[in-house]
């Protein structure tokens, strides 16, 4: 299993077998599976579910008969004692999924919480940098506003919906600014220095997966969430991110030699 140091960081990184597990079940070859949600965000609980997410990859068959191939393989529930939450997607979806202003599948791309990998993985993993644009900015914030509403209307307040919030802004905000992808709370607070951050975090791993705030300072988080909202656009109004992907031909390409390999 994956341990978090008191920090909040990855400091071992073993997969514990009945994740691998999981994976090995998987009806279609992956070309990766990597480790989402609380445990890449840096704020897992103990009760925290294991977000799997990858992408698998049809046979020619699946793909260029009459009956259509599983484009989205998805499975939930409690499986060797562990709460999982699989989701993968064919290449050719995953692959036109990175061609939009889709955040997720980059941070699941390039998470280093890695079940399985391949050399195809780390090849589109060097693709993903032409993938990025100015435009991923509304992904970040979509969600932060869809959480936002979300934490507001709870009581008691959560905490999990709340670093939410935060996680995705400063996500957001830092790949405006740096063009590079970083999912991880902990190591981004770093460079923001916000100090109801470390606090958070610490009430989320050492609580429950539905962490309640009792004295949560309302008027500082809604204030917070406005000001980084602001920062976010900003950010995406002086970024230098491109307007559009280049990436696409080079996605075309890995995908024909992933299917003749895979036949």
């Amino acid at each position: 299993m994956l341990r978090i140091g008191r920090s909040g960081k990855p400091d071992i990184m073993t997969i514990d077998p009945r994740l691998q597990k999981q994976v090995d079940d998987h009806p279609f070859p992956l070309l990766f599976a990597t480790i989402s949600g609380a445990h890449l965000y840096g704020f897992p609980s103990a009760d925290s579910d294991f977000d799997l997410r990858g992408a698998h990859i049809l046979s020619l068959a699946d793909v260029v008969g009459l009956d259509p191939g599983r484009e989205t393989v998805e499975k939930s529930g409690i499986h060797d004692g562990l709460e999982i939450d699989l989701v993968t997607h064919d290449v050719a979806k995953f692959f036109g999924l990175m061609l939009r202003k889709n955040g997720y599948v980059l941070e699941q791309l390039l998470s280093p919480l890695v079940v399985q990998s391949s050399s195809e993985h780390e090849e589109l993993k060097a693709i993903a940098a032409k993938c990025i644009t100015r435009h991923h900015a509304h992904h970040y914030l979509g969600f932060a506003a869809t959480q936002w509403k979300l934490f507001e209307k709870e009581s008691p307040p959560r905490v999990k919906p709340l670093l939410y919030v935060y996680r995705v802004l400063l996500t957001g905000i830092h790949l405006m600014r740096s063009g590079e992808i970083e999912a991880n709370l902990v190591r981004l607070n770093e460079s923001f220095q916000l100090p109801y951050i470390s606090d958070l975090i610490d009430r989320k791993i050492h609580g429950a997966e539905k962490q309640t705030l009792s004295d949560v300072d309302l008027t500082l988080h809604q204030s917070e969430f406005e000001r980084l909202v602001g920062m976010l656009e900003a950010a995406n109004q002086t970024s230098h991110l491109p307007e559009v992907p280049s990436g696409k031909a080079e996605l075309n390409d890995l995908l024909i030699r992933v299917r003749l390999n895979h036949k």
